[in-house]
């Protein structure tokens, strides 16, 4: 059927193949917060992710059934996924993932585009990060902190507990390792031209 909408991604695969790659990746995302695959995969691991996350919430026997059935591994992250992670979400209505488009990696020379899949509101959380970096930058500059960026500092810090004081804590930390930087290209351009004059 030429031209026809599909209700989801094939990825080149046959039914098993696709169900047991999306496993798979859902298992890792669990365990590291943060995985490199292909766009649309990333896509499609997080609709199954979401999913898994939902049923943690409800924390029913029928959910938690339904959610080992998604792991190769449920033994080791089911208990994770039941505590921590389901403590993060309980606020949030929904969007516990994120997919962040990435320069495509030379694979082959495929080219193929890439993406980062995320949990939000995580320790690996890479929206927050940026976030922080850009409020070192901008409030160091004389224009101040412009508009798109305090949305995006609402954005990250409304359903993470303690938001706010993580953020300014994390900006302090980027604020340090720049000064830090500074320091050490000052002591080696130091270094350099006493090299020089000895010559």
């Amino acid at each position: 059927m030429a031209g026809g909408h599909l209700k989801y991604r094939h990825l080149g695969r046959k039914s098993s193949h696709r169900q047991a790659l999306l496993r798979n990746l859902v298992t890792s995302l669990f365990t590291h917060e943060s995985i490199t695959t292909t766009w649309p995969k990333a896509k499609e691991a997080q609709r199954l992710a979401d999913k898994v996350i939902t049923m943690a919430k409800k924390n029913t026997n029928a959910s938690r059934l339904q959610a080992e059935r998604v792991f190769f591994q449920p033994s080791l992250i089911l208990p994770t996924l039941f505590t921590t992670i389901r403590e993060r979400y309980l606020s949030r209505p929904g969007g516990y993932t994120r997919v962040l488009r990435i320069e495509p990696r030379n694979r082959n020379n495929d080219q193929a585009p890439t993406a980062i899949l995320e949990l939000v509101d995580g320790p690996r959380d890479m929206r927050f990060a940026m976030t922080a970096k850009t409020l070192v930058r901008e409030r160091a500059t004389e224009g101040g902190v412009r508009e798109i960026t305090a949305r995006n500092v609402q954005k990250v810090t409304r359903f993470r507990d303690g938001g706010m004081e993580e953020l300014e804590r994390t900006v302090r930390t980027v604020e340090a390792e720049a000064w830090k930087a500074v320091e050490e290209e000052e002591e080696e351009e130091k270094k350099e031209k006493d090299h020089n004059k000895k010559r």
